[in-house]
């Protein structure tokens, strides 16, 4: 069972997974082009795929997109992400998927607005990462200058190959938890959902 590997065949069971999803493998070496600052393929497409493997259902069932996050905090103007954001739908225009390109830089400018609590500025995309709703999520992949993957995952993947979503009570709120898990416990009812902890 590969939540009892250790952490290093955790890692190529990782690796081994998500290849078989090509259309991810081609937004990570589309991206690697792309020449972004501390950018990372994170969230949903990875995860998805592990769980659409381990369920046996086709690897790139039900991904909506493709998350790519970048940092750079010396133009947070909209124009210079919005620049960013075109340059990469040029390169990702033929593939059968979205992919959805953010500054994690320029999060704080826009979140309290949409999800009704203050963010703080983050300082890396790794910052970034952490902050998602779910554990589960917290969860990015790149491709370094001399191809090998380079994996963060600051809660471990026994979770994500397990099929356990645990609730990451620092900065989403308790419904924007609760909406995404129904949503994916639609999809793959196989989950274990953790509840959200109360204080």
């Amino acid at each position: 069972m590969t939540t009892r590997l250790p952490l290093d065949e955790q890692l190529a069971a990782l690796q081994d997974t998500l290849s078989r999803n090509e259309t991810l493998l081609e937004v990570m070496n589309r991206t690697a082009t792309l020449d972004l600052p501390g950018w990372y393929l994170t969230a949903g497409c990875l995860f998805q795929t592990v769980w659409n493997v381990v369920t046996g259902r086709p690897p790139a069932e039900g991904i909506k997109d493709y998350d790519v996050f970048y940092f750079d905090d010396g133009d947070l103007s909209w124009e210079a992400e919005d620049k960013v954001i075109r340059a990469a739908a040029d390169v990702f225009a033929d593939l059968p998927a979205e992919v959805e390109v953010r500054n994690e830089a320029r999060v704080h400018l826009w979140y309290e607005e949409k999800f009704g609590v203050p963010c703080a500025p983050y300082t890396s995309t790794e910052a970034a990462i952490d902050s998602f709703a779910a554990t589960t999520c917290c969860l990015g992949v790149r491709l370094t200058t001399d191809g090998r993957w380079r994996v963060y995952a600051p809660h471990g993947l026994s979770d994500v190959f397990g099929l356990v979503v645990r609730p990451n009570p620092v900065l989403a709120p308790r419904a924007v938890y609760e909406a995404k898990t129904a949503r994916r416990r639609r999809q793959w009812p196989e989950l274990t959902a953790l509840e959200w902890p109360t204080a």
